[in-house]
């Protein structure tokens, strides 16, 4: 069930429900979300696991670090301070750690829909 809490003119609220089509993203409902992918760019291959990704961030020269959070698969570069945290299971890798990718990788992956 989703919609938006109305005020009436008498002051009480009334859950109006949103009936149109709904998909489920991430365990959040909403009428208009697309699933995004990282795409890295030169192959145009989609990141479709982290194995995948270290393979490709290992090429990049980013390196695991493993003295961090142990609930996060992390990677840094000795060439600066960036450090890449995703979250462990990668059913909760969403477009906030792709785009955190995307910026500390530019011209090198790019998030799309799919």
């Amino acid at each position: 069930m989703s919609g938006v809490w109305v005020f009436k003119n008498n002051g009480v609220m009334q859950l109006v429900e949103n009936t149109s089509d709904v998909h489920c993203d991430n365990g959040r409902r909403s009428s208009n979300s697309k699933r995004k992918a990282l795409v890295y760019l030169p192959t145009g291959q989609v990141v479709s696991s982290y194995s995948c990704l270290e393979q490709i961030l290992r090429g990049l020269g980013w390196e695991r670090y493993y003295g961090g959070d142990h609930d996060l698969f992390q990677f840094h570069k000795r060439s600066s301070i960036d450090l890449i945290s995703l979250p462990k299971d990668y059913s909760k890798f969403n477009s906030i750690y792709m785009y955190d990718i995307v910026v500390k990788n530019p011209n090198v992956f790019h998030v799309r829909d799919i």
